[in-house]
């Protein structure tokens, strides 16, 4: 099973294609997607749309895991600008037909670095360890998507087993 794990946001998107073959997910890629921020956000929104449309067809993506949406009450206008991203990620896997995840984030943040409220430093070393690479992922939100995509995988492979 293929899995693309998805970080939201409307100036950097992260992803991940992470396999989940036998015992062990196996990251396959992993990157941003930059949007422009002096572009219009109905704009942006039909970039992320399409270039999540071809991560989807060009990996042949079977799930896709995306972090939960979550609002704190001192920045609610990032929770209202996540979900923009979201809906867009959403609408593209659905139209798809490809089933999503919904994975709050002290979930995430708890199976890969044994903190529910790790930092983003804390979150891109585990994944760097986890997925054996020479030096942590970067920016923060490509090592978050990793690790959405990682810990969708690991409850994959524990539900085939």
């Amino acid at each position: 099973m293929r899995i693309l794990g998805i970080d939201p946001g409307l100036h950097l998107t992260g992803y991940a294609v992470v396999d989940a073959k036998r015992f062990k997910p196996t990251l396959v890629e992993a990157g941003v997607i930059r949007l422009n921020p002096r572009m219009d956000a109905a704009k942006r929104l039909v970039e992320l749309h399409t270039q999540v449309g071809e991560l989807l067809r060009e990996f042949t993506i079977d799930q896709v895991g995306v972090e939960q949406l979550y609002a704190h009450y001192k920045h609610p206008r990032t929770a209202i600008l996540m979900g923009h991203a979201r809906g867009v990620i959403l609408l593209a896997a659905a139209q798809a037909g490809i089933s999503i995840t919904h994975l709050p984030s002290t979930l995430v943040k708890k199976m890969v670095t044994g903190n529910g409220h790790a930092g983003k430093l804390q979150i891109q070393k585990s994944v760097m360890m986890l997925c054996h690479l020479a030096k942590p992922p970067t920016p923060a939100d490509t090592a978050d998507a990793i690790a959405i995509a990682w810990v969708l995988a690991g409850r994959l492979i524990r539900l085939a087993v």
